[in-house]
């Protein structure tokens, strides 16, 4: 019987033991061994105190040691809260206060990095380091426990008996919050286990299959990456960090590890598109290609779509609060040259139910009428750690009953229906939908009419808040050509596209956009520059 996300692994051990489980860097574990070295971090785990739910901080490169981290924390019936290894430590030490990270799994180089997270106020008083380490600053404290790779390879690998049930938490992801401050969406295990038993069967997972895991444990689609391949009795294959920017690099695994299925953000698969060199690899083996997390440009899903032919694309969608509530597959008619600029978001997951309000908080029926778009079902997260105000605002009752608890998202995002009545049509988030001399701007709608420029790499509106018109509009643009226009031309070139109140006043060309540790445009940073005129491009 699989509650627990911990129970895929056992299982995947029980059938097919010496199966690939994961890969990185040419290394390879089984099932077997994982399950092995997960039951003997878990008995390490038990011996630094650690009891169900609590919090075990997650701080490492991802490696074969990050799979065997998050399943040895589960296993020990805690909650992993995996910390990005490349945020500045001011922010890493304010998720470990949040949520009272007491224990922290390291790797190597992040050991030596725990006095200064210590400086910046972390109660954090035990350190188990994953990785064989000669010495670290922390194991000479006297208010730091240090325990290092052979105190967890003493363990007994035998069977553990986790405490934990399926409501508990599994894990606490941070995302960026409105405040400046990270919130962090708590997801239980039946929560991640619905939406991976629901993707394994959808996608036809296979131990066949050899997926890769690029996303970084602290997004929300590394979930797939771990655990419906493991539900499958798959491969997971491990993409370094500094890989996800090297785009022939990333090509290269493709091929060399002989991927089936890759789940990613459009911004990483454009990349690869335009500087990969895709026509010269043997990507035979790819059969899946899923994204989700923005809006795909179609120019560049129409040239990958091209490259790889014979793989079939999905369009996933779904906030962390909810992980995956509807799914879109491509279809030839959404990349002909007078296809719509975006892709739909499609219908609802099986075992989810998604719907919209509008303004009125009536119930979205008719196609075209646009409402706020809402989920219900197995995979919404518990809410948010330690901000019952935010929660209450965001995990709402059913609005359409109210005869029994139904705790259902609001998703903050614009939608409606196609044609079809059924297929949902992403408009836009309501903090991406702004004010501008009185006129309701879709930011997007200016990113579409720029990305429409052959030679637009990459583009993002910026909205400016401004006293007196509501927000003036700047765009940030990658330029591809060997003749880039100055800011004037490709305004003009805008202008033919779109009203008049819609055209950016200005225009900043850069070398390539910022770019969030999830591989998103990082628009905070653009609006930074916008307001202060840093990292200025030429114009």
């Amino acid at each position: 019987m699989q509650y627990l996300l911990s129970h895929l692994l056992q299982q995947a051990a029980a059938s097919h033991s010496e199966s690939m489980a994961a890969r990185f860097l040419g290394h390879a574990w089984s099932y077997g061994e994982l399950e092995a070295r997960t039951n003997r971090l878990a008995r390490a785990l038990f011996a630094s105190a650690v009891r169900r739910g609590d919090r075990v901080g997650l701080w490492m490169n991802k490696s074969l040691h990050s799979v065997e981290a998050v399943y040895g924390i589960m296993k020990a019936g805690a909650v992993y809260v995996p910390l990005d290894p490349s945020a500045p430590v001011a922010r890493v030490a304010y998720i470990t206060r949040d949520c009272d990270v007491r224990v922290l799994l390291v790797d190597a180089s992040h050991a030596n990095q725990v006095p200064d997270l210590l400086e910046q106020g972390a109660a954090v008083r035990t350190v188990l380091c994953l990785e064989p380490v000669v010495s670290a600053p922390c194991a000479h404290r006297g208010d730091i426990g240090f325990w290092d790779r052979d105190f967890i390879d003493g363990q007994a690998e035998s069977s553990v008996e986790c405490p934990a049930i399926e409501t508990d938490l599994a894990y606490i992801l941070y995302t960026s919050g409105s405040t400046g401050c990270p919130k962090g969406v708590m997801i239980s295990h039946r929560a991640s286990l619905a939406f991976v038993q629901w993707a394994a069967c959808t996608f036809n997972l296979r131990p066949c299959d050899r997926v890769t895991s690029i996303a970084p444990l602290h997004f929300d689609l590394s979930s797939f990456d771990l655990y419906s391949t493991a539900k499958a009795g798959g491969t997971v294959v491990i993409v370094p960090e500094k890989l996800v920017s090297l785009p022939i690099k990333l090509a290269d695994l493709w091929q060399h590890e002989r991927i089936t299925v890759t789940y990613t953000v459009p911004s990483i698969l454009s990349m690869l598109v335009q500087y990969g060199r895709l026509d010269s690899h043997d990507l035979s083996a790819l059969r899946m290609i899923l994204f989700a997390g923005e809006v795909f440009p179609v120019k560049y899903l129409r040239r990958l779509v091209n490259a790889i032919p014979w793989a079939a694309y999905y369009n996933l969608y779904g906030p962390t609060e909810t992980n995956v509530c509807t799914y879109y597959r491509v279809r030839p008619e959404d990349i002909a040259a007078d296809a719509p600029p975006t892709l739909p978001i499609g219908r609802a997951c099986e075992n989810a139910e998604v719907f919209a309000l509008d303004e009125s908080g009536e119930l979205v029926k008719a196609p075209g009428v646009e409402g706020e778009l809402w989920v219900r079902g197995p995979t919404v997260a518990q809410g948010y750690w330690g901000d019952k105000e935010r929660t209450a605002r965001c995990f709402c009752q059913n609005p359409l009953h109210d005869r029994y608890p139904d705790p259902s998202y609001r998703t903050g995002d614009l939608v409606k229906l196609a044609a079809d009545g059924k297929t949902w049509l992403f408009l836009g988030r309501r903090d991406h939908m702004i004010k501008s001399r009185g006129y309701r701007i879709e930011l997007g709608d200016i990113e579409s009419a720029l990305y429409h420029h052959p030679a637009v790499r990459e583009a993002a509106a910026v909205p400016v808040p401004d006293e007196i018109v509501g927000n003036r509009l700047y765009a940030y643009v990658v330029w591809g050509g060997d003749n880039p226009p100055n800011a004037s031309e490709l305004l003009a070139f805008c202008q033919q596209r779109l009203p008049p109140y819609m055209v950016p006043e200005r225009v900043q060309f850069l070398a390539e956009l910022p770019k969030t540790s999830t591989g998103k445009i990082d628009r905070a940073s653009l609006l930074t520059w916008a307001q202060t005129g840093a990292q200025g491009g030429r114009e």
